[in-house]
């Protein structure tokens, strides 16, 4: 019988990955249960269990009395003597209790017992397993669509896909397998309740950490990420190895990783940059593939005026403002953007503007005042041969008159 026990608890260990341990506690809790429902207390009952062959003894500490008057604390010295010849009057005796005088009720009640802490511990293990994958991305395959909600199972456990964490117009089949981002595990009596995304950015950032090899060893580093779920999302990246090129790493050949992630996010677009820590570039790379002509950025205030060309300002924008409010989101910053002809009209590029016509003017104030010093020279040196031709006409009518 023992060896089938413990066969049976090898068995759980393997299936259901519950320690041998617990569930050996288990059974000794049972059995503590099961003498508290047959004698009424269980306060000074011991179980032993042999870890290796399963056999298992119970024992009450009771005190060795003349008459017994409470049989679950007391034994008669009569009784003692033939455990212990030396049991006297008074004395704590070890008292063996057989598990088969247990009646029906209390061995079904041990029963329960055992087969309630598998449940709890078999939870305990879901929970521990999914709650160590908050923030990752596993696979699952749809079960079925609950109203506005999908249901899908991961493996051991079910998660929910709510209606507000699913990309407007995605569609699910029941066996189709999606790859879900882990928002949320809760602990709760009927097992862990998951709660999964289709449209956290961390969904993007998991997928490249798969795909792109040196996302994964830290080679190239996700700076920060904006998306619009299922229809475009901006991604900035940086590479710790000036070897390395960051975009190209996640572009991949002949943009064979990217395509990847596109196809698992049916069609999303993706825009991958460079991070900058200067924020007028930041900026600049946020808004491609619109051209800008120039950032004026604020750090401090978080806002940043951006002059574009006139023909490029719907493209900076973006249908409905997409590509700025995307550009502001990866950046962090409050982007106004202007054409140029806006700016300059605003004075606002005129600021900028100034500097190469203060250099154009600078230009021309060197020539002119070069060309000046030029005219006054060769007005001195007519001046001073006007003036020796005087003093030589002077000297000649002075020679006449003498």
């Amino acid at each position: 019988m023992n060896k089938e026990l413990m066969g049976a608890l090898d068995e759980l260990e393997r299936e259901k990955n519950i320690s041998k341990e617990t569930l050996l506690d288990a059974i000794e809790q049972s059995l503590i249960q099961a003498y508290k429902n047959h004698f009424g207390k269980a306060d000074n009952v011991h179980v032993t269990i042999n870890r290796e062959t399963g056999d298992f003894s119970v024992y009450a500490d009771r005190r060795v009395v003349e008459f017994v008057e409470d049989p679950a604390e007391e034994v008669s010295l009569v009784e003692a003597q033939k455990q212990n010849t030396n049991a006297e009057v008074g004395d704590i005796l070890k008292v063996p209790v057989h598990s088969d005088k247990f009646g029906r009720i209390a061995t079904q009640n041990a029963k329960n017992v055992i087969l309630q802490k598998i449940r709890e511990e078999e939870r305990k293990v879901l929970f521990d397993q999914y709650h160590g994958n908050e923030k990752e991305v596993v696979t699952g395959i749809v079960q079925r669509v609950v109203g506005h909600n999908v249901s899908v199972n991961l493996g051991k456990a079910d998660a929910i896909l709510a209606e507000n964490e699913q990309v407007k117009g995605e569609t699910f089949k029941p066996t189709e397998r999606i790859k879900v981002y882990i928002l949320e595990v809760k602990d709760t009596p009927k097992g862990p309740r998951i709660l999964v995304s289709r449209t956290h950015p961390g969904l993007v950032k998991r997928l490249f950490e798969s795909e792109v090899a040196e996302v994964k060893d830290g080679t190239v580093e996700i700076k920060s990420i904006a998306r619009e779920a299922g229809s475009r999302t901006k991604l900035a990246v940086w590479s710790n190895d000036p070897d390395v090129d960051p975009v190209g790493a996640c572009v991949g050949v002949n943009g064979a990783r990217v395509s990847a992630i596109v196809n698992e996010l049916r069609g999303e677009k993706i825009d991958i940059i460079n991070w900058d820590e200067n924020p007028a570039i930041l900026i600049e790379n946020a808004l491609s593939p619109a051209k800008v002509i120039a950032v004026m950025a604020d750090p401090d205030e978080k806002t940043a005026l951006v002059v574009v060309p006139d023909y490029q300002l719907s493209l900076a924008i973006g249908k409905e403002g997409q590509n700025a409010r995307l550009a502001a989101r990866l950046t962090g910053f409050k982007i106004d953007i202007k054409s140029e002809t806006q700016a300059r009209e605003s004075g606002d590029f005129y600021d900028y503007d100034e500097d190469d016509d203060e250099y154009y003017e600078d230009d021309e104030y060197e020539e002119s005042e070069e060309s000046a010093t030029e005219e006054i020279s060769q007005d001195s040196e007519e001046t001073a041969a006007g003036e020796e031709s005087e003093e030589t006409e002077d000297a000649v009518e002075n020679e006449d008159e003498e």
